[in-house]
């Protein structure tokens, strides 16, 4: 073999020694793009909600967004999505685990059909979901009548619709993470007598809890926004099963766009603040799971 190699030809770009190699080259037209694009999709929109809102005057801000009906929605919406995201993380979880580490015979079926959320149009699953949970719907009427809880058109129903949309956020955020997941750590676990709960406890959930809670994080978001599906199962009744996004929407129906802005702008503070103490919980998951 020739111990000269090949020198690149003329007019061949040589990167510099101790330069990184950047298979995509323009660093600033392509951060510039960044830029641009995030601020015409997000900044901009944003900044005209609160521009928008500060038309108003203090006293018919907080008469807007402190009204009973409005404050009985801020806990609805995002009480139930608090509740249906944690159901996601728990029932998610073992839905990833099971397409993880077992075999069975439809394992592809059941892996697409967790994605239906996702490709569902919202208002078809909202339709769906009512005609199954109503009092003569195939689900609701034995739950109804047997247990003598009613489901469709109660804050129930908003729950149910709520975890149904956030089921593929948890499983898709854990999956990966499972299947990179070094299983000799639990047969190290095994071989040193740990038992299945100890195993677990303190070798595998360690490793998923921050995809655990990043699920848990995109779940909730997807669901104080929802509309589509919660619509027509809430049943929209006053103080009862109405929705925040339901009030932003008949704001803007009756072209009081300065009202809908005040509700949007105290549903993006409560969210960020959510989403800000569910990111710090998950750096320290980080950080005492040592990655």
């Amino acid at each position: 073999m020739s111990a000269v190699l090949a020198a690149p030809a003329a007019g061949t770009p040589v990167a510099a020694k101790g330069a990184p190699f950047r298979v995509m080259p323009g660093f600033r037209l392509s951060l510039g793009f960044t830029i641009f694009y995030l601020t015409l999709i997000v900044l901009i929109p944003l900044s005209a909600v609160f521009l928008k809102t500060f038309t108003l005057s203090w006293e018919s801000f907080w008469a807007t967004v402190t009204s009973a009906r409005v404050v009985a929605s801020y806990k609805l919406t995002f009480g139930a999505s608090l509740i249906g995201a944690f159901i996601n993380v728990i029932f998610g979880g073992i839905v990833a685990w099971v397409l993880v580490r077992y075999e069975f015979p439809g394992k592809r079926i059941v892996d697409a059909l967790v994605d239906l959320p996702f490709a569902l149009p919202t208002a078809v699953a909202g339709i769906t979901l009512t005609s199954l949970y109503s009092s003569n719907g195939w689900i609701g009427r034995y739950i109804e009548g047997v247990l003598g809880i009613k489901v469709a058109f109660t804050p129930l129903g908003v729950v149910i619709a709520l975890t149904f949309i956030g089921l593929p956020f948890v499983v898709r955020t854990v999956q990966p993470v499972l299947e990179d997941a070094e299983r000799e750590l639990e047969e190290a676990a095994a071989s040193l007598g740990a038992n299945a709960w100890q195993t677990f406890s303190r070798v595998v959930f360690p490793t998923i809890l921050p995809s655990l809670m990043t699920g848990f994080a995109l779940a909730f978001a997807r669901a104080t926004g929802e509309y589509g599906s919660v619509i027509f199962i809430a049943g929209n009744m006053p103080m009862v099963s109405e929705i925040t996004p339901l009030f932003i929407i008949t704001k803007l129906e009756q072209y009081d766009y300065a009202g809908a802005t005040a509700i949007a702008v105290v549903m993006l503070v409560v969210s960020f603040i959510l989403l800000l103490a569910i990111n710090l919980l998950q750096a320290w998951a980080r950080g005492k799971s040592g990655k």
